[in-house]
């Protein structure tokens, strides 16, 4: 199956451009120690709610839909519903498209851990690699100018937006594809649309919250940096890692620290 766009699918202007992907240093340790990316469902994402779902008003507008008429706002509902279930089938990993090093990126993401370097163009070859799955990879649009401009009700456009505040994490998105965790889970037992899924209609449990998948490390990771707020073990385990794995790519403080 392996890599696939969508029909507004945006890369990089650059094939290599830099790619960093911020991390706790225990998420670093299991990198080195399985050899595995691991790629977090899109409905569990604590960050952002409404990962994967437009704003209502979008949605009201491409679907002819009036406010306060009750039809209507139980179609949204349903509508919504449906998309916060089709969101479970996409599992995402993170990366940041560098440009400078901000200190926000380091307090939101990895405070005490590191940031993993690489290019585009290396991670689209991995993505591709994985023969096994249906995976997409590209850059994230951030605020619904370009839904307007689309007007289509389409899961993975969904997937690749995000509101205009998270603008500054310049997002890479790597996706791998899922099954359907079974649909109308929405709905209660008077037959009424919810916009999420409910509780006494859970998904199955072989639905897992994450997936992993073996890579070879060497292939992606051209560099780390330690986090200018990690305390001073942190440099000493990534190198331990380094040492151990016999890899030979560059391992730096972040050029924010101080001292």
């Amino acid at each position: 199956m392996s890599l696939h766009s969508y029909f507004d699918n945006l890369e990089p202007d650059s094939p290599d451009a830099e790619i960093w992907r911020f991390m706790p240093v225990e998420y670093f340790e299991d990198l080195m120690a399985n050899e595995e990316l691991r790629f977090t469902r899109a409905d569990c994402f604590k960050q952002d709610e409404t990962e994967g779902i437009p704003p209502e008003d979008y949605l009201r507008r491409v679907m002819g839909l009036r406010r306060y008429v009750i039809e209507d706002e139980v179609t949204l509902s349903h509508h919504i519903g449906t998309l916060a279930q089709d969101r479970e089938r996409y599992y995402v990993q993170c990366w940041h498209l560098h440009r400078h090093e901000t200190l926000e990126m380091w307090q939101g993401f990895a405070e005490n851990g590191v940031a993993v370097r690489s290019r585009y163009d290396l991670i689209k070859s991995v993505m591709a690699g994985m023969l096994l799955d249906r995976t997409h990879l590209g850059l994230m649009r951030y605020g619904d100018e370009r839904l307007h401009q689309t007007g289509r009700v389409n899961v993975l456009q969904f997937i690749h937006t995000k509101r205009k505040a998270y603008e500054g994490e310049r997002e890479v998105r790597a996706i791998i594809e899922g099954q359907l965790a079974g649909d109308n889970r929405h709905f209660d037992a008077n037959n009424y649309p919810h916009s999420r899924p409910l509780p006494e209609n859970p998904r199955p449990s072989w639905v897992h919250g994450y997936k992993r998948r073996r890579i070879d490390v060497t292939a992606l990771v051209t560099g780390v940096v330690v986090s200018p707020l990690a305390t001073d073990e942190v440099l000493g385990v990534v190198k331990h890692w380094v040492q151990v794995k016999k890899h030979s790519y560059d391992v730096r403080l972040s050029n924010l620290t101080i001292g």
